[in-house]
């Protein structure tokens, strides 16, 4: 297997499904799925999800609501989506723990660059909410940070595309996919893989972005094994 411990980032929007909000239920069960046989065949697996399905900050911030609640609303969202994760992989077999960058004792432990790594050596699913656990930060920021916190080899993007085009493929069809490019080069593209500051910390830390399909039933598997599939993003 080529990537050995890494940190799978899910957008909360992705959790929708067909549906125009909230969770759907089979497209979670579809992911936990990929998630345990990628567990199963040795991989160390923490996951970060985002909350844009319940609630997002800059949302909220747009409609008056102040900027600093709004956020804490939105990392509220993710500890949701990650409570779901949790659940439904644990109703499948699976030893789960839930961490989080907000203090919420009775829902989740603290989380921990050290308890994080402990957990997935033990050969536990790793979920990560609450985003960074302060205001004015993406999702995309906090699993670049928790991904640098672990030691991951990689950041796997699962998104609905099959990696990083010259332009939006689903209002282009003339958009051309890469297989590779460095960081050097989508700076200069502008290619909108995560926000600055996720992508300068990935960067700095020499840590592989990958961008790939997680709808597509197993692409999971396969990215972990090496197999082309998706976009990656190196120095």
């Amino acid at each position: 297997m080529k990537y050995k411990r890494v940190l799978l980032k899910l957008s909360g929007e992705a959790l929708m499904g067909d549906q125009q909000y909230g969770i759907d239920p089979q497209r979670l069960r579809d992911y936990a799925d990929e998630i345990i046989t990628a567990s199963k065949a040795g991989a160390q697996i923490a996951i970060v999800i985002g909350g844009g399905n319940i609630f997002r900050g800059l949302q909220g911030a747009s409609q008056g609501m102040d900027r600093v609640q709004g956020d804490y609303m939105g990392m509220l969202a993710t500890v949701i989506n990650s409570m779901a994760l949790q659940s439904t992989l644990q109703s499948l077999g699976m030893k789960v723990t839930l961490l989080s960058g907000v203090y919420i004792d009775r829902v989740a432990e603290s989380m921990s660059g050290p308890k994080a790594i402990s957990l997935l050596e033990e050969g536990q699913i790793v979920v990560i909410g609450g985003g960074t656990g302060n205001p004015f930060f993406t999702t995309d920021t906090a699993a670049a940070l928790r991904a640098v916190e672990i030691n991951a080899d990689v950041i796997l993007k699962g998104t609905r595309v099959d990696g990083i085009y010259t332009a939006d493929p689903e209002k282009d069809p003339n958009a051309i996919r890469y297989d590779h490019l460095t960081f050097e080069e989508a700076y200069e593209k502008q290619l909108k893989i995560m926000d600055l500051t996720a992508f300068t910390l990935c960067k700095e830390n020499d840590l592989p972005i990958l961008v790939f399909d997680m709808n597509k039933k197993g692409n999971l598997i396969d990215v972990l094994k090496g197999l082309p599939v998706g976009t990656i993003v190196t120095n």
